[in-house]
């Protein structure tokens, strides 16, 4: 995504703040030149999401993007029984990092050695989850949604629950919605950026005609 904004910009430095994983959706700030200066203070922003997990089974990567394992009967858990357990992960907690993330130990990106088959121990990280809220269950699957700090795994969160309720569960689905006041319903996709940037560019192509010199004959 920075280097196609890079290009439709016509700008060399681009960065973003903050990542999303490969299967999620949703806002990411983006600052070019100048701006980039900001990206420290956009990323230390509280993030919202909206998401899914399916209970039943866990996988390695913690989400959907590896194959579920240990699939189990949900027996009576209760929607009850997940909001009370999900409120265990508010405020101040610890988490561990999965496997497959960018973190990094001894030098080498966790998700490498993951896909190696390795497994090394990582030190834990302690976030601030400001609301953890089960918004509907239709088991196997629960939709919530989560404000949360920088550096929290919205999908150790989801592993995580699924640990505490027995029965193993895994992030199916993620979008980021804020950070901070900047919400995604104000976000530019990137075809209308494109499309912006093209009339941009074609508007000063005119402009820069129009005040041209008409050449002698």
């Amino acid at each position: 995504m920075v280097n196609k904004i890079r290009r439709t910009l016509r700008v060399r430095k681009v960065g973003h703040a903050g990542t999303l994983d490969p299967m999620a959706t949703g806002l990411l700030i983006l600052c070019s030149g100048r701006s980039t200066k900001s990206i420290d203070r956009y990323q230390a922003l509280v993030k919202m999401y909206e998401g899914t997990m399916r209970l039943g089974a866990v996988t390695a990567s913690y989400d959907a993007e590896t194959p579920a394992e240990n699939e189990q009967l949900l027996g009576d858990i209760a929607a009850h029984d997940i909001r009370e357990a999900a409120q265990r992960f508010t405020g101040d907690i610890e988490q561990l990092p999965p496997m497959y993330s960018a973190v990094k130990v001894k030098g080498q990106r966790l998700y490498k050695l993951a896909r190696k088959g390795e497994e090394v121990e990582r030190a834990p990280r302690r976030v601030h989850i400001a609301r953890f809220d089960i918004e509907d269950v239709t088991l196997p699957d629960v939709r919530f949604t989560v404000v949360c700090s920088k550096g929290t795994y919205v999908r150790t969160l989801a592993h995580d629950l699924g640990q505490t309720l027995g029965c193993g569960a895994y992030l199916s689905s993620l979008r980021r919605t804020a950070i901070g006041t900047i919400h995604v319903a104000d976000a530019w996709s990137i075809d209308e950026l494109v499309t912006a940037a093209r009339k941009r560019d074609s508007e000063q192509v005119q402009q820069e005609n129009s005040h041209a010199r008409p050449s002698e004959s």
